[in-house]
């Protein structure tokens, strides 16, 4: 099992009911969504949905928060 990746929200403006700016979303593998700019999230539906790569930066979390984070879904 590969260790889980976490994003932060930096811009919703096309999406305002399903990402909340400043938010911890946790990050579905999509490679192929990757190759053309986008990323797989869990939005705020509880679903994941592909999203503008540019609308997140990279959390960079140490491994105790991801495990809680993980723990806490």
């Amino acid at each position: 099992m590969s260790q889980p990746k976490f994003v932060i929200c930096i811009d919703k403006v096309d999406y305002p009911v399903s990402l909340e700016k400043r938010k911890i979303y946790e990050v579905v593998s999509d490679p192929e969504a990757e190759e053309i700019g986008y990323i797989r999230v869990v939005d705020e539906s509880g679903d994941d949905y592909l999203y503008p790569a540019t609308c997140f930066i990279d959390a960079h979390l140490p491994k105790e928060v991801q495990a809680a984070a993980v723990k806490a879904a």
